[in-house]
């Protein structure tokens, strides 16, 4: 099987019916402190919560149904405000088309690769790389997938229109099948649209059905299903026949929600903060608040309280033996998995 090519997409964070209202931040320099966490600058704030609502969104749709999800359960989800959705998404719809091209990207990146590697090999073994590439995709990303399978038939009209552009490379792949059909068997356009379509149907039942077996091991009595109209009985019997395919380990893939269950709301300054902590160990309040740009001491402190309590960061100089011992600043390995996700979803692929 092969998908659609995903639309355009940024940093690895899709973009569609998101607005990004913010610049770029040039590292800033005043008296010979430099900002720190320029790297990350302000636009990777606004990828990092849009990260975290299209995660909430796919969460959220998975045990409720795309149909029931609403503004106020992906804001709560995500921990990012309501003000703060509306100034990335239009609407709901907006942010589940976001969620939906994700899904599709993610999916693309494994199925295309697969089937195109196959070359110029029999057509069948093309549509048999692909659709192992498909299932493992289920089996590794299920929350995508269930959001491209079963939640898009109640979603918003344009995500109906996404999936027809989808379905229909799938049933040109397999409709390619009529260059090998055996003689006697007459397949036409209609039998590659109904076969997709048995196909999506079973996919769908198995998601319905919250099924807990590995998707993959579909992959024999599907490619049975699908070459019996164009290869006949018997080639559909060796599918049938064939070993059972082996689960490969998991892919490990970014997470769509990288602070998940993190009781914070994101902002520039928290990202800033963090930056500063991370390539500045053991600092004061002071050395924080010049290396992150923070000039109001009052805010500083709250802000270090703040993540204090959240437990990304610890105070290594407080209570020592010397009376008015400076607050000593560092990262909780917790602190770390936070800082570097942030870090890694808001740098550029390859920088």
């Amino acid at each position: 099987m092969v998908a659609a090519r995903p639309r355009g997409s940024r940093n690895g964070a899709v973009s569609g019916g998101a607005t990004d209202r913010r610049g770029g931040a040039a590292a800033v320099s005043r008296g010979g402190g430099r900002v720190v966490g320029a790297e990350i600058g302000r636009a990777g704030v606004p990828d990092i919560q849009r990260a975290r609502m299209v995660g909430a969104l796919v969460e959220v749709a998975g045990e409720r149904g795309a149909a029931r999800v609403t503004v106020a359960h992906v804001v709560a989800r995500s921990g990012v405000s309501r003000r703060t959705f509306y100034e990335m998404f239009e609407d709901r719809d907006a942010c589940f088309m976001a969620a939906l091209e994700l899904a599709i990207e993610r999916g693309a990146a494994r199925v295309l690769p697969a089937f195109e590697g196959a070359g110029v090999g029999r057509w069948c073994e093309r549509i048999r790389a692909g659709l192992a590439a498909l299932l493992e995709f289920l089996d590794d990303e299920p929350g995508l997938g269930g959001l491209c399978v079963v939640e898009t038939l109640s979603a918003c009209p344009e995500a109906l229109r996404r999936r027809a552009e989808v379905v229909k490379a799938f049933v040109g792949a397999v409709d390619a099948g009529r260059g090998e059909a055996k003689a006697g068997l007459a397949p036409t356009r209609l039998t590659a649209e109904g076969v997709v379509g048995g196909v999506l149907g079973v996919l769908y039942s198995r998601f319905a059905e919250q099924d807990s077996k590995p998707m993959l091991r579909l992959l024999n009595p599907l490619m049975s299903m699908i070459v019996l109209p164009y290869l006949g009985s018997a080639a559909a019997a060796r599918e049938t026949a064939r070993p059972a395919p082996r689960a490969r380990p998991r892919v490990q893939r970014p997470a769509s929600n990288p602070l998940e269950g993190l009781d914070m709301r994101l902002t520039y300054r928290t990202v800033r903060v963090l930056a500063a902590i991370a390539q500045h160990a053991n600092a004061s309040n002071r050395q924080v608040a010049e290396a992150s740009g923070v000039q109001d001491q009052g805010q500083i402190s709250k802000l270090l309280a703040r993540l204090e309590h959240l437990g990304l960061i610890e105070n290594a100089g407080a209570g020592g033996p010397t009376r008015g011992e400076p607050n000593a600043w560092r990262l909780t390995p917790r602190g770390r998995e936070v800082e570097r996700a942030i870090r890694e979803q808001a740098m550029p692929a390859g920088g």
